[in-house]
Formats: C-alpha cells, structure tokens, sequence
C-alpha cells in the first residue's frame, strides 16, 4: 500500500480504527503500532472534522528503515529541512511526537534543538515547541498553530523496525468541542452526559459509507438532550430524534435551535428541520423516514462501586429486557440492510473483568447480524475510562 496520510488515534484506538474502517474501507487501511493508522488517501479525502476517535491527521513524508534512535534523529532533521521549504513565510513552529519509538525526554529535546540549529543554518526562524510527553498534546498543537501554514509537527511513528514520518495537517479541535459541549443550553448529567466526540463516532459507526445528505436521516430513539443529533446535522445528515420523557424532547429542542446560532458563527449550514417526538423506543411507530440508526441506549442506573451479585444481575436483566424489546420493535420498522451503531451499556469490574448484555448472544435471532471489523475485536469495542463502572459497547448491527 502507498501511504500517503497517518491518522493519529485517540485513548482506544482500536474504535479509531473501527470508525475510520466505516466510512473509508478496510482495504486503504493499514494500522502502524498500536496507536495509528496509514492510509492510502490522501488528506483532502479524509473528512477530518467528523472524525470523534482520530486526534491528528498527518500527511506523509517518507518512512526511515531502522528505529535506532541516532538513525531516527538523523533522517527527521534531513526531512524537517526539507520540508521548510513548503511553508509560508514567516517563524516556523516546530513540534515533535513519538508514538510506539522508546526515547526519553532528554533524547527528543535534545533532537528537537538539533533540528532547530539545522533550521537557522538552513536561514529559517524557528520556535521550538517543547515536550513534555513523547507527544505533544492536541492542546499543544491547537494553541502553538503546529497545524498551520507555519506549523511544522513531525510526527514519528514506529511500524515494525521502521518508523513512519508525517507532518500534522489537522488536530482535533478541542475548543469547538468544549463549546458546543458547555454552551448548550440544556444538559442534565441525570441522564449521562455524552461527549460529542463520542457522539461523532457513533454516528459514523452507524452510517458507514452512507453520504452525509438531508434525506440521510440518522434515527436516535433514545435522544435525550439531542448530543447524537447535533452531531449528525453538524456532519450534514438529517435528524429524527425521540425520547421516552416529554423533558428530554423539550431539551432536545432548544438545544438543536441553540445549534442553529452555533454552526452560523463557523458558517456552517445545517440540514432543515429536525424531527422530533415523544416515543417510547420499545413500542414508538416511527412515522418519518430514516435510513441510519445511532443511539446512546439505557444505560441503567449510575454506579459509583462495584454492585453485590444481585444486585448486578437486576440491573442487568432490566436493561436487557429493554433493549430487547427495542431492537424488536425496531427489526419489525426496517428493511434489510439497515444500520445502526448502539452504544448500549456494559460494567467493568475492579479487576477489568467485562459484563456483556446477554442478548449480544443472540442478535441473529433478534434479526440483525453483528459487523465485524478487521482492525478491531469486538472486545475492543467498549468506551469507558478507568475506574469508571457503567460502560458503553459500541454495537454495530446491520437488520438481516
């Protein structure tokens, strides 16, 4: 495969992986260690700001056939030198980050003022961004402008006993997303309080390759405050949002009126009217057409230890009968071939031991078939933080 971008991905990559082999395809997919991915498309195809699960998008510069460090630190000063010459003029804002390669911090900085020195020399003013940690931060890169026309992040990623180069083209927005997160004007931690940047891979887990479109309308049965529907209409889908509570619809709503002056300040044109309505998920006659499914589901009652026996399997059983009955309801509502991403819930124990829906065993008969991914274990595909006890399993089904 001839790369030509490396994607940078997020504290689990193997959902990175998932997400970015939805809507580009297994076969320009190559993963490079374990916390990137190669691609064979260029930077300009990858739609960057939709991605929930990549943190950096870098274009590709060449690969160094050893991962000795002398070897490394020689072939990335020869590159970054080069690689000035594309930059606009003015000071250059130099960064690096290592991913896989082992260096010590005195090891990087001092390669960092190496090619600095060979910058000057070569007649360039430059500014050293220091690290901290191997890598930079995406608050690094965002507020030091390492990913602009002056930016020069290079990016070193070890790929067997090569080492991958690229240069960072795109970093997660982190601002936008604590905005558009903070400032909406109705949130109710009560019912969970969704990131949209897991928000956003949800939505691309459940649309694959479907083109974001206003008659692409992306279904959530369990909307809450509109996290998952923002994301979409951001995105360019439609949005068809539903809840069991009157309170939630409500709050969906003025928040998607809020996202309206939101999207305007960064000139983005939303799809049309959002549908909204009060349903209960697991009987609801969903009246408007969809063609994708995403979703937060229940995720039971909040925990802040882990629970007796009992106790666990009565949580569990509730939200088994309740998702149950809506993927019932929704297998008798929609054509063969209908996909759908479903955060549902899972409980990780102290020891890291993973308690499963038990219905995920038995989804065929529920009339859907599990996606499989080549770059991720169905294991791998459950979103939680350490400590945290209430997880959510990504659940990528296609209705039969």
């Amino acid at each position: 495969m001839q790369y030509k971008t490396l994607c940078i991905l997020g504290r689990q990559p193997a959902i990175g992986r998932a997400e970015l082999e939805s809507l580009y395809g297994a076969d320009v997919l190559e993963a490079a260690g374990d916390t990137a991915v190669a691609c064979a498309l260029p930077a300009a195809d990858i739609d960057f700001p939709r991605l929930g699960s990549t943190i950096k998008l870098g274009e590709y510069l060449g690969d160094i056939p050893n991962a000795d460090w002398r070897t490394v630190q020689r072939e990335l000063i020869s590159l970054a030198v080069r690689r000035a010459q594309d930059l606009d003029e003015g000071k250059i804002q130099l960064g690096l980050s290592v991913y896989g390669l082992r260096v010590s911090k005195g090891q990087l900085t001092a390669a960092g003022l190496e090619a600095k020195k060979a910058l000057r020399a070569a007649g360039y003013s430059v500014r050293l961004v220091p690290n901290q940690e191997p890598a930079l931060s995406s608050a690094q890169v965002l507020h030091n402008h390492l990913a602009g026309e002056r930016g020069l992040e290079l990016l070193l990623v070890q790929h067997g006993n090569h080492v991958l180069v690229a240069r960072t083209v795109a970093v997660q927005d982190i601002t936008a997303y604590a905005r558009r997160d903070q400032g909406r004007p109705k949130r109710d931690a009560r019912v969970g309080m969704l990131p949209p940047k897991l928000a956003q891979t949800i939505v691309n887990l459940g649309a694959g390759r479907q083109t974001p479109a206003p008659d692409a309308v992306v279904l959530d049965p369990f909307c809450g405050t509109g996290v998952v529907l923002q994301e979409a209409l951001l995105m360019g889908y439609g949005a068809y949002g539903t809840d069991l509570e009157p309170r939630m619809i409500d709050y969906s709503r003025q928040n998607l009126e809020w996202l309206t002056t939101y999207a305007a300040r960064g000139q983005t044109s939303l799809p049309p009217n959002p549908l909204l309505e009060v349903g209960d998920a697991t009987t609801h006659q969903w009246t408007h057409p969809f063609a994708i499914v995403a979703c937060e589901t229940y995720l039971g009652r909040p925990l802040s230890s882990w629970p007796a026996a009992d106790k666990l399997q009565d949580i569990v059983g509730t939200c088994n009968v309740i998702l149950e009955r809506f993927l019932q309801n929704l297998a008798a509502q929609t054509r063969p071939g209908t996909r759908a991403c479903l955060a549902v819930p899972a409980w990780v124990s102290p020891s890291g031991r993973v308690q499963h829906l038990p219905l995920l065993d038995r989804l065929h008969s529920l009339g859907y078939n599990r996606v499989s991914f080549t770059g991720a274990e169905p294991a791998d595909m459950v979103y939680y933080r350490p400590g945290q006890i209430v997880a959510r399993e990504l659940l990528v089904i296609i209705r039969k």
